[in-house]
């Protein structure tokens, strides 16, 4: 496995909770997920083209992607997209809607996410959903995704999780927004499943809690690091994907880092390691990094469809 260089900076170590979240939300998304692809090695074949080893490797079963949610595979925030759609349903009220609207449009102009702005949400998030079943949030979740969220994923990015399929690879989300919503795009996108918030239920009804805490920073560190262990991943040879500098712990985790339209923070972090940058906000080219040529193109594609985009961030 790679190197914990993301321990160095102390400040953003795992928590007790944190710890408890990731391996929640890696327990919720085995339950979810296809069964295991195997576990044996395979060597890198050589690309014909540069002489460098193929990436993603085809037929290597101890690796995987993982890719963020918010902003690096959808446009915009997948918790204000779902509060667009329990709006229109009557779950809350009009002021309710007006801070989700705020929160987004905040999260678009800063480019970044703000602490105190996801605990906000995840507060209200968890108001709102206390007391439902949660097959009623699912079922209500597929639809969301067709009304709000189907035209809102960034085509180069599906391009690259896509590259990762065809190899035989697993491949996860990994976001702060509730696993189940977080399943529900997973299973649209023909993903392997999903890593997410886990909100705590009994007896299948929501009761306005969390299991640990938001799966965000080291958090989703933690949840890979428990999938990777319970799968018999090698982190070295896996891949993550991620468009902010929350999640560097997670990027340093793995062998194969990328920055995908990333904060200010995350891009001098990237450039500074030399890690593989993608940006789909513009129609400019990001380094060749030895991902197949469709994910050039979803690049033009993504960077038009940027132009359409105004939503924020998921729990």
């Amino acid at each position: 496995m790679a190197a914990l260089g993301w321990l160095t900076p102390r400040r953003r170590s795992a928590t007790a909770r944190s710890v408890l979240a990731g391996e929640a939300s890696a327990e919720a998304a085995r339950k979810s997920s296809q069964e295991a692809l195997g576990s044996q090695e395979t060597l890198a074949p050589l690309d014909s083209s540069t002489g460098e080893p193929q990436f993603p490797v085809h037929g290597d079963a101890m690796a995987a992607a993982f890719f963020d949610l918010d902003n690096t595979v959808m446009q915009g925030a997948a918790l204000f997209h779902f509060g667009r759609g329990l709006y229109k349903r009557k779950f809350f009220e009009t002021r309710d809607l007006a801070r989700f609207a705020w929160q987004q449009a905040w999260f678009r102009l800063a480019g970044v996410e703000d602490p105190e702005h996801m605990q906000e949400a995840r507060d209200s998030a968890l108001s709102i959903v206390q007391g439902h079943r949660v097959s009623e949030l699912m079922s209500i979740g597929e639809e969301i995704y067709d009304e709000y969220m189907a035209e809102r994923i960034w085509p180069g990015t599906r391009a690259l999780a896509q590259a990762h399929l065809d190899a035989g690879q697993k491949v996860w989300l990994v976001t702060a927004a509730p696993v189940e919503i977080a399943q529900v795009i997973a299973r649209r996108l023909g993903l392997t499943g999903a890593l997410g918030t886990v909100a705590e239920s009994v007896d299948g009804v929501y009761t306005g809690k969390l299991v640990g805490e938001p799966l965000h920073g080291p958090a989703k560190a933690e949840a890979v690091r428990a999938l990777a262990a319970a799968e018999n991943l090698d982190l070295s040879r896996c891949a993550a994907y991620s468009d902010s500098h929350n999640d560097i712990p997670m990027l340093s985790l793995v062998g194969h880092p990328y920055a995908i339209n990333p904060d200010a923070k995350l891009r001098k972090h990237a450039h500074n390691l030399d890690w593989r940058l993608r940006d789909y906000r513009t129609g400019r080219k990001a380094a060749k990094v030895g991902i197949p040529a469709a994910a050039g193109v979803g690049a033009v594609a993504g960077g038009t469809a940027a132009a359409i985009a105004l939503h924020r961030r998921r729990r």
